[in-house]
Order: structure tokens, then C-alpha cells, then sequence
């Protein structure tokens, strides 16, 4: 017997619901047996069926985070190397506050609004060091460009 989802497939396994003839390809393991797409009826986790509000909150609670954040940043008195170690905490601050403001669900797209909030937030802090230094000058630095990257890597990492 051929497989009704695949016709060139030849098969022996049937549905345990509907009976309809099945390949390994396409059959989904369920707790009472073999079972074809259409009956297992997959969903998702809750914790991965992310609405438009939640996306909505993210954006609102990432780009809240990253313009005080930013801001704060460069009256921290530790440049250089130590970047590194602020951007960490700015990096796991603002996942947390995405994380937060969803109620810790996870998705590609929230991993994308933390890392471009952590962006967000480098970019407020070379904005607001401009008057100490030029802006590209503040904005292009080997420790800050390190720095950026560690950020977004730890903000991302907390939504996965």
C-alpha cells in the first residue's frame, strides 16, 4: 500500500485513529501509538505561541531598557577592557527586562528585539558621550564594537 501524503512511498503502518496508510517520513509518535499529522494535531508550547502584544511589550520593555541604560553607561567611571564587563550586565539587563515583560516566553523574533535594543543602547551611549568625544569616535572603538557584540550575544542567549 502506497502512503497517502507521500504516493511513491510504500508502507505498512496505518494511523491508529483514522487508519489512513502512513510512511516513517510522516507518521508522529504520540503516547498511544503511531499517528498521522492530521490526528496528532501538533501545537506549539505555550511558551513558544507568542501573540502581538507580547511583541508589542517586547519592544516597548527592550527599548525602555536600552535608553536608560544607554544613558547611564558612559557616566560609569571603567572604559576600555572593562566595557566588556559592563556590557555583559547590560546584555543579561535587557534580556531579563524582555523576558520579564512577556512572562519569560521565547521566540526568533524576541531574541531579535533584545539584541536590536542592546544596538539601541550602544547607540544612546555614544549619543550621549558625543559631547565628551566625537560621536564616530565614541561610536567606532575596538572595546565598544567587542563590547556590542557580547551584549547582544548575552541578550539573545536569555531568550533561547
Amino acid at each position: 500500500m502506497k502512503c497517502a501524503i507521500h504516493p511513491d512511498t510504500d508502507t505498512e503502518l496505518r494511523c491508529g485513529k483514522c487508519g489512513q496508510p502512513i510512511c516513517p517520513k510522516c507518521l508522529v509518535q504520540t503516547p498511544v501509538g503511531a499517528r498521522c499529522p492530521t490526528c496528532a494535531a501538533l501545537k506549539r508550547l505555550p511558551v513558544y505561541q507568542v501573540s502581538a502584544i507580547f511583541y508589542a511589550r517586547a519592544i516597548a520593555a527592550g527599548l525602555i531598557a536600552a535608553s536608560l541604560l544607554g544613558a547611564i553607561w558612559p557616566y560609569i567611571p571603567l572604559g576600555g577592557f572593562f566595557w566588556i564587563i559592563i556590557a555583559l550586565g547590560i546584555g543579561y539587563a535587557i534580556g531579563e527586562a524582555v523576558s520579564f515583560s512577556v512572562n519569560r516566553k521565547r521566540s526568533t523574533g524576541l531574541q531579535v528585539i533584545a539584541g536590536t535594543s542592546v544596538v539601541v543602547c550602544y547607540i544612546v551611549r555614544a549619543l550621549v558621550d558625543t559631547r565628551l568625544i566625537g560621536f564616530l569616535d565614541s561610536l567606532i572603538s575596538v572595546y565598544g564594537l567587542i563590547a556590542l557584540a557580547i551584549g547582544i550575544i548575552i541578550a539573545v542567549s536569555i531568550l533561547r
